[in-house]
């Protein structure tokens, strides 16, 4: 047995499909869980990295800073003896300049064919199949074309759908649709698909500070410190660029970002859910808690609301950081025509027996980024793209919308307490906290953690 920072700790690694790796590591766990004392399971899930020493150095962290939580004592009733299961899945970087070295898509700067080249072979290496290579090594040779050619424009766009609709849609299809305009990115004209996608969105007009001022939050007491540090990742992004090449990136971003989605969901539908319906028959007095982070957050609330009304699993808290899935994903009647989100029976259902955390930031440019494209993939020219006022729109950025069970807040420091209740999503603001996508490896993010676990 394995440990980070005293807990008790094990992997299990899945399949891009969602099945488990390797049945020994599931079987280690329940034999650890058979004869362990402990009352706690924490499960991690890690959103988009290029590597498992990503995820596993991100786990590090939360479990460094939640060991200090605990041995603080700040939180009555909060657990002390916590096994960890950490989930390794197949994920790849959205090729943003925040979240990747590379800088891979050129944000802020001139786009050019060796960036595209770049974010072709990462997709690459999430579409493997023959098939899928041969698709999009066609969209490489047509990249000196793409300025001037129609006809270029219009079969890179189909190249590079040809190998994304590849992979089969999980059940949530329907719902990827509503929340992210994939509907239109597939059946849209290719070359009508680039145009759109080649108009520059101006992000520092479309992520504006926040206009609830210092206005007190409800039922958390305090008010938010809104403001960005200088040399946090909110900075210095500037626009998309226009023009053909920056369309080619803008489409690459969004195929990696929706098939990450997918995988997410499918992952945390097929194979999450299924081992953790397998550790609750076992272990029916087991104390299980959720921790997401950015698609892993997908990937944990898929988990729980499992394949259909019949296979859901009961937690007892969901955190969700940074979330990378649709601000409408727990929301009742979003569309005024009886609409739900994909995942409203979780709440409806009240299949937590603890609260919902969700932290938002309009800092993070990541999930940020991505529902603007879905909407100039619909064809929106309207303001205020992405934000809580946008159909598209991510969780980690506005918090959960169209939601009557939740609550405003903000990230608390760690002296503060929190008064969680059973059946609420919280979303807590942490401008004042988190600077960027992954910039969640904080105390007050261990401190939350804990005390969802304290409240279920």
């Amino acid at each position: 047995m394995a440990e980070k920072s005293g807990f008790p700790y094990f992997e299990v690694q899945f399949t891009k499909t969602g099945d488990v790796h390797d049945r020994e590591e599931a079987e280690a766990l329940q034999r650890h869980l058979a004869t362990s004392d402990g009352e706690d399971l924490l499960v991690l899930a890690h959103g988009w990295n290029n590597d498992m020493r990503d995820a596993r150095g991100l786990y590090d962290g939360l479990l460094r800073e939640l060991r200090a939580a605990v041995s603080a004592r700040r939180i009555a009733g909060a657990p002390r003896r916590i096994t960890v299961l950490g989930v390794l899945w197949p994920s790849k970087k959205f090729a943003d300049m925040e979240i990747t070295a590379s800088g891979a898509a050129g944000l802020g700067s001139a786009v050019t064919d060796d960036a595209i080249l770049r974010q072709i072979d990462q997709l690459q290496e999430v579409f493997d199949e023959p098939e899928q290579v041969a698709a999009l090594e066609s969209a490489k040779a047509l990249l000196p074309k793409l300025e001037d050619s129609p006809r270029a424009q219009r079969e890179f766009a189909d190249l590079v759908r040809s190998a994304v609709s590849h992979e089969p849609l999980p059940d949530d299809a329907r719902e990827a649709a509503d929340e992210d305009a994939s509907d239109t990115f597939f059946a849209l004209p290719g070359s009508d698909l680039m145009e759109r996608l080649a108009k520059p969105i101006d992000l520092e007009a479309e992520f504006p500070a926040d206009e609830s001022g210092d206005e007190p939050f409800d039922d958390l007491g305090g008010a938010a410190r809104v403001g960005v540090d200088d040399a946090g990742g909110a900075a210095g992004l500037g626009e998309f660029l226009s023009g053909m090449k920056a369309a080619a990136g803008n489409l690459l971003n969004y195929a990696t970002f929706f098939s990450m989605k997918q995988r997410a969901g499918t992952v945390g539908q097929r194979g999450v859910n299924t081992l953790l319906r397998e550790i609750a028959g076992q272990h029916p007095d087991l104390r299980v808690h959720l921790l997401g982070h950015s698609f892993g957050a997908r990937l944990v609330t898929a988990a729980t609301a499992g394949p259909d009304e019949r296979a859901g699993f009961s937690p007892s808290s969901l955190v969700l950081l940074q979330a990378a899935f649709s601000h409408n994903g727990f929301a009742e009647n979003f569309d005024g025509k009886g609409g739900n989100g994909d995942f409203r029976r979780i709440v409806a259902r009240r299949l937590i027996s603890g609260p919902i955390v969700v932290s938002h930031t309009r800092n993070d440019k990541a999930v940020g980024l991505a529902y603007p494209l879905a909407s100039k993939i619909s064809g929106s020219d309207s303001a205020g793209l992405g934000d809580a006022r946008d159909r598209f729109g991510g969780l980690g950025s506005n918090g959960a919308q169209f939601t009557p069970e939740a609550v405003k807040g903000r990230l608390a420091p760690v002296s503060e307490s929190y008064d969680f209740q059973r059946g609420r999503v919280y979303n807590l603001r942490a401008d004042s906290v988190i600077s960027s996508h992954s910039d969640i490896v904080k105390p007050e993010v261990a401190h939350v953690v804990l005390a969802a676990m304290a409240a279920s």
